[in-house]
């Protein structure tokens, strides 16, 4: 049974900040490598950012499971997500729509559903916490939705998240998708975009 007494709050307005909430998400993920506000975003429980809060929020529902990875398999997160979201939590990356990782979580890409070649659309979308948005070493990002290329430096990440992203992106049109969040922000990249170094 879930204490709803340390249970943390979800949207103030669910319906007004989910539709506001699913037009800044929109947004983000038509043009890759665009940081996103979202204003609207509650105060996400334990290590849980806002942005990734107000993403699963948005989008997370009943029939969408979610994995977590540490720091995040925490019962407030638990009990936040399944209460506010309804969204099944599960202990099998396969078996989930939704990942949460952090920066520094070991092999991010393993074990998620990449879809297949007639159901692509099937596949995860990995939410990538890490510590800043800006700051970190700039990539060049450039497919669809970009205009020429994007010069985007996300913060905490290692050389070899960006190597497996390539494989990822090799396998278009199957591969996850990613969103990374860092307070109440997000970015999202896409499996169709290129990253250069």
């Amino acid at each position: 049974m879930t204490d709803l007494s340390t249970l943390g709050p979800g949207l103030a307005d669910p319906s007004h900040d989910a539709q506001q909430l699913f037009r800044a998400i929109l947004d983000a993920t038509s043009h890759p490598g665009r940081i996103v506000s979202l204003p609207a975003a509650p105060a996400g429980p334990g290590m849980l950012s806002a942005a990734a809060a107000a993403y699963l929020l948005t989008l997370a529902d009943g029939d969408t499971p979610v994995w977590l990875a540490e720091p995040f398999d925490r019962p407030e997160v638990v009990n936040f997500l399944r209460f506010h979201a309804g969204a099944p939590i599960v202990t099998q990356r396969a078996q989930a729509t939704f990942g949460v990782v952090a920066a520094t979580t070991p092999t991010p890409f393993d074990d998620f559903n990449l879809g297949t070649d007639a159901y692509p659309d099937r596949s995860a979308t990995l939410i990538v916490d890490v510590p800043n948005l800006t700051g970190g070493p700039t990539r060049r990002w450039r497919g669809p939705g970009i205009d020429g290329h994007a010069d985007v430096a996300i913060a905490g990440l290692a050389d070899a998240f960006w190597h497996d992203w390539a494989t990822n992106h090799a396998l278009f049109p199957c591969g996850v998708d990613i969103v990374f969040t860092a307070g109440a922000e997000l970015c999202a990249l896409p499996r169709s975009i290129a990253v250069e170094s």
